[in-house]
């Protein structure tokens, strides 16, 4: 073991997640618990442990492989599922699986974590990753914006609940953020970056790095009295009201 801290993120093999992890592991040791394997650049301050995140058992093994790298002070939850289904089209039953798939990705790590900081005696800071849905669903999203509302509510609960024992509960509530994903997206619908430009008041969208900037900024001793905050990292989006003169 180092003097160097760990951290543990979920989702962190693609997409933001990467971003995330290559952050982190400038200032310790990252282990990614995906259940596919960190897709970045090679490095010996970043191991993945290969799972489900929502499994209590697979989270703990990412944990305990964290603290042998260096004192876990830090956990992501920022898996997630993208499948969507309306209430018009869908059984009941299987949108409730798609909200739980994604809430119970950010409660098994809330879980796993308060209780490893707590086994160990440790103050540490937590951070889900939310989207400006979980305030304004965009249309056909129902399972995600609503998994996301909860999300920031169990941010806020945890937060109440475990700010006494040292434990720091945060979120970030993203924008449209450049990814593959994404790009993929712009590929198949021509126009979209002027209309992503006009929702976002910066005129852009963000990017993966601003994403991981706030993310290990909220983990630092430098937001140390900071809890129970949900950081909007939107370029203005959740706050933006589109004037209906303007054209």
């Amino acid at each position: 073991m180092t003097g160097r801290p760990s951290f543990v993120v979920t989702g962190g093999a693609q997409g933001i997640g990467r971003v995330v992890a290559e952050r982190l592991a400038v200032e310790g040791h990252v282990v990614v618990l995906d259940v596919a394997e960190f897709a970045g650049a090679p490095t010996d301050r970043i191991v993945s442990v290969l799972g489900d995140a929502r499994d209590q058992e697979t989270a703990r093994r990412a944990a305990v492989t964290a603290e042998g790298a260096g004192p876990l002070t830090g956990w992501v939850n920022n898996a997630a599922v993208f499948r969507d289904a309306g209430l018009a089209g869908a059984p009941a039953a299987a949108i409730l699986d798609l909200v739980t798939a994604n809430l119970g990705l950010a409660l098994t790590g809330c879980h796993v974590a308060v209780n490893h900081f707590l086994e160990h005696r440790r103050g540490g800071a937590i951070v889900n990753v939310s989207s400006h849905q979980a305030q304004r669903p965009v249309r056909g999203a129902l399972p995600y914006a609503t998994a996301k509302a909860a999300i920031e509510g169990l941010t806020r609960a945890v937060a109440v609940d475990h700010g006494p024992d040292g434990i720091r509960t945060n979120a970030v509530a993203l924008g449209s953020i450049a990814t593959g994903r994404f790009e993929q997206y712009r590929a198949a619908h021509p126009g979209v970056d002027a209309q992503m430009a006009a929702l976002h008041p910066l005129g852009r969208v963000g990017t993966a790095q601003e994403v991981a900037d706030a993310v290990a900024f909220l983990l630092s001793p430098a937001a140390g009295f900071i809890n129970g905050a949900i950081l909007p990292v939107d370029g203005g989006r959740a706050v933006h009201g589109p004037d209906p003169e303007a054209t």
